[in-house]
């Protein structure tokens, strides 16, 4: 398949909701306020937040990566939600939403691609109340994969943006050196190593250098974002949750999840990720369920965010192929 290349365009529930007037006049086509509601559902006795806005045309749910939250997609959710529902979750353990210890659940590992998957898909029953497109960037594309599978019914489709390859997983470390991955996790699980490292990263100026390092356009990384991405991470439970999280080199790798969608696949990646290498992401291109690998020029890792002119009008072309008429 050939990258087309995209430059520009000429149960158990209960909610408390609060709404936001956000200004989205620096896209071209929104409006000049779209209310954005933050409401907060009640999963497993759990408070998940999310936020939402629209109220007709198809679902969509808007799925972050690894140490974001609905935040991230600030800049999609009010121009999305001019023709669609739009709907952005806190996985559990992330932003705003409860981050219950890892070790209250024994050996059972609870923060996996199978609970986040369980709980997207429990969102679109319970709150969405209707079948959804999945709109997810990095490790959130595993997630929208793992319930597409576990309830092909609910997803009518995915778009995927620089999903993780998860180059640290344990098959694609060397035989020789996994015994000592092994360990080295169990020293940051079960020491202050662990914590150290947390309260090192988890500064204002870390965040910072952190996100310059994944976005290509540093200009785009404001002191919003930093304080989006951080605070949420000063959180209690946070700490723990970053370290299982690290920790976890098992579950599923992307290759193995497509092959088992039903619904459409459509893969977008910023050609300047330097953590997920667009060379290796091209393969994805080639799954009998993927119709398509769009190359986004000059994007690093949250195209979302970073390139939401590209990103925005992707979204709604692929929602609009697949989604249902109604007469």
């Amino acid at each position: 398949m050939s990258p087309r290349i995209v430059h520009g365009y000429d149960s158990n529930f209960s909610l408390r909701c609060s709404v936001a007037d956000v200004d989205s006049t620096k896209e071209k086509s929104s409006p000049a306020h779209v209310e954005v509601k933050t409401c907060i559902w009640k999963w497993k006795g759990y408070s998940i937040r999310y936020q939402c806005a629209g109220s007709s045309g198809p679902a969509l749910v808007l799925v972050h990566g690894f140490g974001a939250n609905s935040d991230h997609w600030r800049k999609n959710i009010p121009v999305l939600a001019q023709s669609q529902k739009v709907y952005a979750i806190d996985l559990i353990g992330y932003g705003y939403s409860e981050k219950p210890n890892p070790s209250d659940f024994g050996s059972d590992s609870f923060y996996t691609f199978e609970t986040w998957g369980a709980q997207l898909n429990d969102f679109c029953t319970d709150v969405v109340k209707d079948e959804a497109f999945f709109i997810c960037n990095s490790i959130g594309g595993l997630v929208g994969l793992q319930a597409a599978i576990m309830k092909p019914q609910i997803c009518k489709g995915i778009l995927l943006l620089n999903v993780s390859l998860r180059m640290l997983h344990i098959t694609k470390q060397p035989w020789f050196g996994r015994p000592f991955i092994r360990a080295f996790q169990n020293v940051l699980r079960n020491t202050a190593l662990g914590k150290f490292f947390f309260k090192s990263v988890a500064t204002a100026d870390s965040v910072k250098n952190i996100l310059c390092q994944c976005y290509h356009d540093t200009s785009q990384v404001t002191d919003e974002l930093v304080q989006a991405i951080l605070l949420p991470g000063l959180e209690p439970g946070a700490v723990d949750v970053f370290l299982e999280f690290i920790c976890y080199s098992d579950g599923p790798l992307p290759e193995e999840l497509l092959p088992q969608v039903k619904c459409p696949v459509l893969v977008a990646w910023g050609d300047k990720d330097p953590w997920e290498p667009i060379e290796l992401g091209r393969a994805y291109g080639d799954f009998d369920t993927v119709e398509d690998f769009v190359v986004l020029p000059d994007v690093g890792h949250c195209p979302q965010d970073e390139a939401p002119h590209l990103v925005n009008p992707l979204v709604e072309s692929f929602v609009a192929r697949h989604a249902t008429p109604t007469y």
